[in-house]
C-alpha cells in the first residue's frame, strides 16, 4: 500500500495559508519527512457559486500548483486527483503533464477523469452529454502524442494533422494514468487505456451529484476489483494495473482525524480487496494543522503499515 496525501487546500481568502510557494514548500517537506509517496491535488476551473457555498472546494491550476511542487520537492510523486479531461483540448493535456513530467524528473501520476459539473462545463463550453466519449477521444489523442512520433488524429472539436508533440515525459510510454469513476464503464476504460483505476466513495446524494454508481463497502470494492481483474486476464494484459481508493471515513470533506489504529485498519482492508495505493486527506485548517497531522501520519501510521520504517 502506497499513500498519497492532499495537498492543503486552497484558502483564497488567505492564499498565503496553502497557495504561496512558501506554503507549498513547507508542506511538500513535511510530506517527504514523513515518507510520504505522493500528494494530489484536484482540478475545478470555474465550478458553481452555489456547490462551492454548499461545501465545495476551490482549487489552484492541478499543473502549475504540482509544478510548484516538484520545484520544491525531490521524491514526492505529483498526482492529479483528477484532471477532467473533457474541460482541456488533448494536446494541451498531453504538453502540461509531459512538461511536468520533465521538469520533475519522471514524478508525474496522472488521475483523469469524466467530470460530473453540469454549470463547468457550460462555462467552458464543453457538452456534457459526450463527456464520455470526450474522455475516450482524449486518452487515445494524449497516448499518440506522447509516442513522439507525428499525429494524425480528428475528434470531435479538433483536426491534428502530423502534428509532434516535445519533449516526451520521461517516463515511458508516459506517465502511469490512473481513471476515476466507479461504474463498470469506467472500470472497462481504465483497464483498456490507462494504467490504473481510481473509485471514490459515493452514497445516495453524492452517487447521484457524480452520476457515477454507488461504493458504499469495502466488499463492493472488492467485487469491482475483481471485475477489473477479469477484464485485464481477458485482454491478455501482463502490465500492472493499480487500483487507488480514499478510505471510505476519510474522504476529502471529513473534517476529523482518526486514531492511528481506525486508520491503518482501513488501510489494510483496502489493501487485502486489491488496492495498491490510497488516497488520503487529513484536516488541514490551517498550514499549521496540516503540516503536524502529516508528521503525525508518518510517525503513527507509515511506520506500523506494512513493513514500512
Amino acid at each position: 500500500m502506497r499513500i498519497s496525501m492532499a495537498l492543503g487546500l486552497n484558502q483564497f481568502d488567505n492564499p498565503a495559508e496553502f497557495m504561496s510557494v512558501a506554503a507549498i514548500a513547507e508542506m511538500a517537506q513535511a510530506l517527504e519527512t514523513a515518507g510520504i509517496d505522493a500528494c494530489y491535488v484536484t482540478d475545478h476551473p470555474a465550478p458553481a457559486q452555489a456547490w462551492l457555498a454548499a461545501g465545495g472546494h476551490s482549487a489552484l491550476d492541478p499543473f502549475v500548483q504540482l509544478t510548484a511542487v516538484a520545484a520544491v520537492s525531490t521524491k514526492l510523486k505529483l498526482h492529479s486527483q483528477i484532471v477532467v479531461l473533457p474541460y482541456r483540448n488533448p494536446f494541451l493535456t498531453a504538453k502540461a503533464a509531459a512538461s511536468l513530467d520533465v521538469i520533475s524528473g519522471g514524478r508525474m501520476i496522472m488521475g483523469v477523469g469524466v467530470g460530473y459539473m453540469k454549470a463547468e462545463f457550460a462555462a467552458l463550453g464543453v457538452p456534457f452529454e459526450k463527456r464520455g466519449a470526450l474522455v475516450d477521444e482524449a486518452l487515445q489523442a494524449m497516448k499518440l502524442a506522447w509516442t513522439g512520433e507525428p499525429v494524425s488524429f480528428t475528434g470531435h472539436a479538433f483536426d491534428a494533422q502530423d502534428v509532434q508533440l516535445l519533449p516526451l515525459p520521461v517516463q515511458r510510454p508516459h506517465p502511469p494514468i490512473w481513471c476515476g469513476g466507479n461504474s463498470e464503464k469506467a472500470i472497462r476504460r481504465a483497464v483498456t487505456w490507462c494504467d490504473g483505476w481510481a473509485p471514490f466513495p459515493a452514497r445516495g446524494k453524492l452517487s447521484a451529484i457524480t452520476g457515477t454508481d454507488q461504493l458504499t463497502s469495502v466488499a463492493e470494492l472488492a467485487d469491482k476489483i475483481a471485475f477489473a481483474r477479469e477484464l485485464c486476464a481477458e485482454q491478455g494484459r501482463t502490465r500492472p494495473f493499480d487500483v487507488c481508493m480514499v478510505p471510505f471515513d476519510m474522504t476529502l470533506y471529513n473534517g476529523t482525524r482518526l486514531n492511528a489504529q481506525a486508520i491503518i485498519d482501513q488501510l489494510e482492508e483496502l489493501a487485502a480487496a486489491g488496492v495498491t495505493w490510497s488516497a488520503v486527506a487529513l484536516p488541514q485548517n490551517d498550514r499549521g494543522q496540516y503540516v503536524e497531522n502529516v508528521l503525525w501520519f508518518g510517525e503513527e501510521v507509515l511506520s506500523r503499515i506494512g513493513g514500512r520504517a
